[in-house]
C-alpha cells in the first residue's frame, strides 16, 4: 500500500471571485461522496413515509372498528349468563302454571311445596349474581338504603328508628339498585 496522498484540486466556492483553488486530500472527497450515496432521495423517502403513514392510520382505523364491534357485542350479550341461569326458573314456574291450569295439582300443600321450590331456586340465582337483600328493620333510618314513606310517632322506640318495611330494598355488590320502603318512627308530639 501506497502511503502517498493524491491531492484533488477543487475550487472553493466561498472564493469564486478570486479563482483560488482549494487542495482537498482525495480520502475526504471520498467519504463525502459516500455521504451522499447514504442520503436518500427526498422524493422517494416522502413517498415511502406517507405510504407507512397511510398503513397506519387504516390499521389504527381497523382496530377502532373491530374494537367497537367488541364492546357492542358485549354490551348485546351482556345479559346472556343470567338468562342462561334464570330459564330453569322460568321453565319450573311454567311447568307449575301449567299443572295448575290443567286441574293436576289439586292439593294445595303439593302446590306451596312446588312454588317454594321455584322461589328458592330463583333466590339462588340472583344471590349467584351478588344481590342482596337489605334489611333495616329495627335499625336507625339510612338515606343511603331507606325510603321513608311515612313517619309514626312512638314514644317506645328511639326517633328515626325503622319501624316497619313496607317493600324490600336490594343491592347488586355494594350498589343499592332498589331502596328499602320504610316506615320511620318520630318523636312523640
Amino acid at each position: 500500500m501506497s502511503s502517498k496522498k493524491h491531492n484533488i484540486n477543487v475550487k472553493d466556492d466561498r472564493n469564486r471571485n478570486n479563482g483560488k483553488e482549494k487542495n482537498i486530500p482525495a480520502s475526504e472527497n471520498i467519504v463525502s461522496e459516500e455521504k451522499q450515496a447514504n442520503i436518500p432521495d427526498p422524493e422517494a423517502e416522502t413517498a415511502r413515509l406517507k405510504d407507512t403513514l397511510l398503513r397506519k392510520a387504516a390499521e389504527f382505523e381497523n382496530y377502532k372498528k373491530r374494537t367497537d364491534m367488541e364492546i357492542s357485542n358485549y354490551i348485546k350479550y351482556a345479559s346472556e349468563n343470567i338468562i342462561k341461569d334464570l330459564l330453569p326458573v322460568y321453565d319450573d314456574l311454567g311447568r307449575s302454571i301449567e299443572s295448575i291450569n290443567k286441574g293436576e295439582t289439586k292439593d294445595f300443600e303439593t302446590l306451596r311445596k312446588g312454588i317454594n321450590l321455584i322461589y328458592d331456586k330463583f333466590r339462588n340465582v340472583l344471590e349467584k349474581e351478588g344481590l342482596t337483600e337489605i334489611n333495616s328493620l329495627g335499625n336507625e333510618f339510612n338515606v343511603d338504603v331507606n325510603s321513608a314513606l311515612m313517619q309514626i310517632p312512638r314514644d317506645d322506640v328511639k326517633p328515626n328508628t325503622v319501624l316497619e318495611v313496607v317493600e324490600k330494598g336490594y343491592k347488586l355488590k355494594d350498589k343499592v339498585v332498589k331502596h328499602e320502603k320504610v316506615l320511620v318512627s318520630s318523636e312523640p308530639k
